[in-house]
């Protein structure tokens, strides 16, 4: 007989679980027990949604369901946020809560949330272990829900007399499942859209941003020389750093990108994801739009594709390509000037020498210091905007944005993340005062792990973007301001090295100490969003009506 916390942990280790991110708490004393018995690491942090953005991002970057664990009440309620994160940006996670004993309860409703229906809305699949013997199928239909396609975030509820039971079930054995691909016919309609074409364009999505999918279209690119873009999620599949990128579509309209969009005649969404809103609005007989996905489109007035080809989408893109030959008819001129206007706005906006510093200037002096395959988590604010604009990726999951859920704290717990899943490459979270100090508390689990991390704290004293946004709309400033900490003596105060900028000439030494000193990094970096409107509002769009 086994004990069943024994169990849970020998049914996560078959499923290639090697990391758990959490709180442990008294219903879970069982399981902590059998963890620290196993191969599994614990990792302890100081809250618990910053232990599910890290399990989150584990999974992203791995490709394999990244486990978070916490306590009952007040612990699993600490989830919720990091459940949404997971579940709209496509990150395979499971979280796996306590809860009282369910057969003799003694302490009346004290802390008891409906934690199962409470996470439904939330995840692919929740449930309440009721006894041992289901502990195997259960864990295993968690994580397979978790990781395929779309994947996104599981739930299980462990009670702590489940828990403690004794039980003669096995672990599952490992089982092999081969992924649906795509019709034929909707596969030939496809090609012949393309092929028909004269400004064919492709568009990649959050969808494609996985390792084969990536090799895939590479090989596609290179055969037909069709320009590409991506979405803010789709960096990094293609390398964009080559003759073919047109950019980023961080904006929703207005960029120099958007007047390829207009120009195309077939756009090829590789991976498009409902969660990114499409950057383009469908208007019938302009364009034919090709969606290709591991699932059907979710059909709205701005996004309704004529083809759908629904399967694999590795298989889908080397079957397209399979199928096409360059062809002499099509006509990318257009295509060719929007690339070299949007790249000398690039070069213009990086050169901005204000300080406080402007973001695209601190995106320019940090890619030129940063390998390809290093890693740049980003918070949420103003500042992701102009990352998902001007940095330039090389490869994909390089760099960590949210613009799903678009949460603030994630920042720092997913860099956490990324060193403990990337070791050897630099890992840089880059975050506003706001959202740093939602999870800054976990520079001491960071400390603990003796990682080698750089946060980039990006000070204005107010919630930035949405100050940006009162003013765009004509509201008088309000409620937007705050104090800080002195912030190099709060990473101090940790254990951790503090480094402020106080004038432009010093951010490239000070990101180069920072970067190549081994160990945890905080470095204070006064910004300024002053011209940002002016800049997005009129002079982005201005520029790009003017390429002919």
């Amino acid at each position: 007989m086994t004990k069943a916390s024994d169990l849970f942990v020998q049914a996560l280790e078959a499923e290639g679980v090697d990391h758990v991110f959490g709180i442990p708490g008294e219903e879970t004393l069982a399981l902590l027990e059998s963890l620290r018995d196993s191969g599994i690491r614990l990792v302890l942090t100081r809250h618990e949604q910053a232990a599910g953005f890290m399990a989150a991002t584990w999974g992203r970057l791995t490709g394999r369901t990244g486990v978070c664990l916490a306590t009952l009440g007040p612990g699993a309620t600490n989830l919720v946020t990091a459940a949404a994160y997971a579940q709209l940006g496509a990150m395979p996670m499971l979280m796996i809560t306590g809860q009282k004993p369910i057969r003799s309860g003694k302490q009346g409703h004290f802390q008891i949330v409906d934690v199962v229906d409470m996470m439904r809305p939330l995840t692919k699949y929740t449930r309440q272990l009721v006894s041992a013997d289901a502990i195997p199928a259960q864990v295993r239909e968690a994580v397979r829900r978790s990781q395929e396609e779309r994947p996104g975030a599981a739930h299980l509820e462990l009670p702590q007399d489940v828990a403690s039971d004794e039980t003669d079930a096995i672990v599952l054995p490992p089982v092999y499942s081969r992924r649906p691909l795509a019709e034929h016919k909707a596969l030939d309609a496809a090609a012949d859209a393309i092929r028909q074409a004269r400004h064919p364009l492709l568009m990649i999505g959050a969808g494609a941003n996985r390792k084969t999918t990536a090799k895939m279209l590479h090989a596609l690119v290179e055969k037909l020389g069709i320009p590409f873009f991506s979405t803010q999620m789709g960096k990094g599949v293609l390398d964009e750093t080559g003759p073919l990128w047109l950019g980023t579509a961080a904006l929703s309209d207005g960029d120099y990108v958007h007047r390829a969009i207009d120009n195309a005649d077939c756009i090829v969404n590789i991976g498009h994801d409902v969660i990114e809103k499409p950057p383009f609005w469908m208007q019938r007989g302009r364009r034919t739009v090709i969606h290709v996905n591991y699932s059907p489109a979710v059909a709205d007035q701005v996004y309704f594709p004529q083809i759908e080809v629904v399967g694999d989408i590795a298989n889908s893109v080397w079957q397209l390509a399979e199928r096409l030959e360059p062809q002499a008819h099509w006509e990318f001129a257009l295509f060719d000037r929007v690339r070299t206007a949007l790249c000398d706005n690039i070069a213009t906006l990086a050169a901005d020498d204000r300080f406080p510093l402007a973001a695209p200037r601190l995106v320019a002096e940090l890619g030129r210091q940063l390998a390809p395959g290093d890693i740049t988590c980003l918070d949420n604010g103003l500042f992701k905007l102009w990352f998902a604009r001007h940095a330039r990726c090389r490869l994909p999951n390089t760099l960590l944005l949210d613009n799903a859920l678009a949460t603030m704290g994630a920042g720092l717990p997913s860099a956490i993340a990324a060193a403990i899943a990337r070791p050897g490459h630099k890992v840089v979270a880059v975050c506003g005062d706001g959202g740093f100090m939602m999870n800054s508390q976990e520079l001491e689990t960071a400390m603990r792990l003796r990682l080698d991390l750089v946060v980039l704290v990006l000070r204005d004293d107010a919630y930035g973007m949405i100050k940006w946004k009162q003013s765009h709309e004509g509201y008088p400033e309000y409620g937007m301001d705050y104090g800080n900490p002195d912030f190099v003596r709060y990473a101090e105060s940790y254990g951790a090295r503090g480094h402020r900028v106080g004038a432009l000439a010093e951010l490239p030494g000070v990101l180069r100490t920072a970067l190549d000193t081994p160990g945890v990094d905080l470095v204070e970096i006064p910004v300024d969003y002053g011209r940002d409107d002016d800049l997005l509002n009129r002079q982005i769009p201005e520029g790009a009506a003017a390429v002919g």
